[in-house]
């Protein structure tokens, strides 16, 4: 439905061609933006009301006592959640308000983007059995390993504490009387954060939406089919800035793949995109502070490295 209204505006209304990147590049920046404020409202509103039934000492009690199978158990939540990489924001903020280790929260936050169903079976049908095992195993262990060892990077301290600080102090939950009370909680937490973090997410589609309409495809095939050994953190490299969903990604990676490019290449490319953007940086920079943010990017991007090479390698036994 909210597809079929940005149609109609952009291309009935003013009468924009849908072949033109600028119209390309409007039907992004709104879609997006609305889709993801919604999904911001909704999600943490949910979580919100989640977080009324639980027990906030015990919950983190439980959580921290879990040591790498917490990380486990957010990278698989977030193999199964159908997110963007900026989708996925509003759970990440909702763990952290619980009181969840960072590198539990992170753990989720990384692998929730690289997997989810519908990537899955795009890569069955264009890859096969075997590579898409190999990628979701993959993808879980860059959330596990990545979350794992910015814990142990002590971040805590580069918080934004009027945004992730709740679950990191004394902050009490209120007294609830009825479901009503708990859906109000949910509701004016809800409203509470986008207020803060809405300008970030404007700012942050608006430049993914210049990103995905204006970068072109055919030079990155060439320069990822000419560097050689250098081929995976290039591809890590070109795909971090860039902002799309995996609907849009797989297509590009079964290309580059089909045209030469190595395996762990084109599925490099493919996580750095899903896992990693600027949008996500900037709509993060509410929440955190730069040296945490440039941590995140660093060890995510360094273990999608590790895995490109280790899946070039593979290639002749998964084809």
């Amino acid at each position: 439905m909210l597809l079929k209204t940005v149609d109609w505006f952009i291309y009935d209304v003013f009468s924009l061609s849908p072949e033109a990147p600028a119209a390309g590049m409007v039907h992004f920046f709104i879609y997006d933006t609305i889709k993801i404020l919604l999904l911001l409202f909704v999600m943490i509103a949910v979580i919100g009301v989640l977080r009324s039934f639980l027990p906030q000492q015990r919950l983190k009690e439980w959580l921290k006592g879990k040591g790498m199978m917490g990380n486990f158990y957010a990278a698989l939540f977030g193999a199964v959640t159908p997110f963007c990489s900026c989708s996925s924001i509003p759970i990440f903020l909702g763990f952290m308000k619980a009181g969840a280790p960072l590198g539990v929260t992170f753990s989720f936050l990384i692998t929730s983007p690289i997997i989810n169903e519908y990537l899955v079976v795009l890569m069955l049908g264009f890859f096969g059995w075997k590579i898409t095992a190999v990628y979701v195993a993959a993808g879980i262990l860059v959330g596990i390993l990545g979350g794992w060892i910015l814990e142990k990077m002590k971040l805590e301290r580069f918080l934004e504490q009027d945004i992730a600080g709740e679950g990191q102090s004394n902050f009490q939950m209120p007294v609830f009387q009825g479901l009503v009370s708990r859906i109000r909680f949910g509701i004016h937490e809800s409203v509470s954060i986008i207020k803060k973090i809405w300008i970030w997410v404007v700012v942050g589609v608006g430049i993914g939406a210049l990103i995905h309409n204006y970068v072109p495809r055919e030079a990155i095939e060439s320069i990822m089919k000419t560097t050689g050994v250098f081929s995976v953190p290039l591809a890590v490299l070109i795909g971090v800035p860039i902002y799309g969903s995996c609907a849009a990604i797989v297509p590009i990676a079964v290309v580059l793949f089909q045209k030469g490019v190595p395996l762990g290449t084109a599925m490099g490319f493919m996580m750095a995109v899903s896992a990693l953007s600027l949008p996500e940086a900037i709509m993060l920079r509410r929440a955190m502070k730069l040296p945490m943010i440039g941590a995140f990017f660093l060890v995510v991007t360094i273990y999608i490295i590790i895995i490109g090479y280790l899946l070039n390698f593979l290639q002749p036994m998964l084809i």
